[in-house]
C-alpha cells in the first residue's frame, strides 16, 4: 500500500475541512463518497502526485472533517469545495469525484467552468437527469433517508455495516486493514452516522438544483466518466446530451470502490485525461482490462 500523504487543518465554507495534500503541479481535487474517507484515493494520490498537486479532503461532515449540522445537498457541496480551492490559494483545478463526490463536482464545473479544468465522474448518478431510471434505487437509500431510524439501529454495529459495503463494492476482494480500519472509524457513533446519513436526506434538494442547473447551463468542461459495478455507462448516458467533450469508460471486473478495488485501470486512464492528452488506444480496451479474482455480479 502506498505510504500516506500529509493532512492538514484549512478553514473553508465555514467549517474545517481535513485534507491531505501531496505533490507539486496543476491542482487534482478528489471528492469521495459514502462510506469513505480521503484515503479512498491513496493509490491514486501516489500515483498523480509526482506531476499534481493532489488534494484530497474529508468531505462535509465525515472522517476528521467538521461534523455539521446541515449543508449536505450538492450546491452546498460544491461551494465547499470551490472554498477549499480559495484556501488553499488554486485558482482552478481538475476535479474527481466518486459516488456521493461527484454531484457537487459537476455543479461545480457546470457553474463555475473556468475553475475546474478537467472534470472526472465515477459510480455516480446525477439526480433525476433522463437515463437515471435505468438503475433501480438501491436498498439503503430510503434506509439512510428517513431521520433517525438509521443512526439509531447501526450503532453497535458500525463495522459490520461499514464491511458491508467494503466487500460489495470491491467484488469481495480485501481492502487493505489500515484503509478499513479508518472508515469504520470515521463512521463511529450517532453523530458520525447523522452526518453520512444527512448526504442521502439531501437528495431531493440535490436532485432539484442538478436539473435546474442542467436547465441553463452546458457542460463545457472535458469530462470523463468512469463506471464499473454497478453503474456502468449510465452516468456516461446522462451527462451525454449535456456535455460538449465527453469520453466514457467502463472497467470491467471491479466493484463501485473504483479507486480501492481497481487502480491499475484507474490510474491509467486519469493520468493522460488530467495531463490534457487523449487516454491510450484502444481506451475501452486498457480500461476493461480483467483481474483475478471473483467477477462482479
Amino acid at each position: 500500500m502506498a505510504s500516506l500523504p500529509p493532512t492538514r487543518r484549512v478553514a473553508a465554507n465555514g467549517i474545517e475541512f481535513n485534507v491531505a495534500v501531496a505533490g507539486h503541479g496543476p491542482a487534482v481535487l478528489l471528492l469521495h463518497g459514502f462510506p469513505h474517507t480521503w484515503r479512498l484515493w491513496t493509490e491514486v494520490i501516489a500515483a498523480l502526485a509526482d506531476r499534481h498537486r493532489v488534494i484530497a479532503p474529508d468531505m462535509r461532515g465525515t472522517g476528521a472533517t467538521t461534523r455539521a449540522a446541515d449543508g449536505y445537498d450538492a450546491a452546498t457541496l460544491a461551494a465547499d469545495a470551490e472554498a477549499l480551492l480559495d484556501a488553499l490559494g488554486e485558482p482552478s483545478a481538475a476535479v474527481a469525484g466518486i459516488d456521493a463526490g461527484a454531484p457537487p463536482a459537476f455543479l461545480l464545473a457546470l457553474r463555475r467552468p473556468e475553475r475546474v479544468r478537467r472534470l472526472v465522474l465515477m459510480e455516480s448518478l446525477l439526480g433525476r437527469l433522463p437515463g437515471a431510471e435505468a438503475l433501480p434505487t438501491p436498498w439503503w437509500f430510503g434506509f439512510h433517508s428517513v431521520p433517525g431510524l438509521a443512526e439509531t439501529v447501526l450503532i453497535g454495529h458500525e463495522a459490520e455495516y461499514i464491511d458491508w459495503f467494503l466487500t460489495s463494492g470491491t467484488c469481495t476482494r480485501d481492502v487493505p486493514r489500515p484503509i478499513r480500519d479508518a472508515f469504520v472509524a470515521a463512521y463511529t457513533g450517532p453523530d458520525a452516522l447523522r452526518c453520512a446519513f444527512s448526504y442521502y436526506r439531501a437528495l431531493p434538494t440535490s436532485a432539484r438544483q442538478i436539473q435546474d442547473a442542467a436547465n441553463s447551463h452546458r457542460l463545457t468542461v472535458p469530462t470523463m466518466t468512469v463506471g464499473a459495478h454497478p453503474v456502468g455507462d449510465v452516468l456516461e448516458r446522462q451527462l451525454r446530451p449535456l456535455a460538449d467533450d465527453l469520453t466514457g469508460h467502463v472497467i470491467d471486473d471491479c466493484g463501485h470502490l473504483i479507486p480501492l478495488d481497481r487502480p491499475d485501470a484507474l490510474v491509467p486512464l486519469m493520468t493522460p485525461f488530467l495531463a490534457e492528452q487523449s487516454p491510450p488506444e484502444p481506451a475501452s480496451r486498457a480500461s476493461r482490462a480483467a483481474r483475478p479474482g471473483r467477477r462482479c455480479r
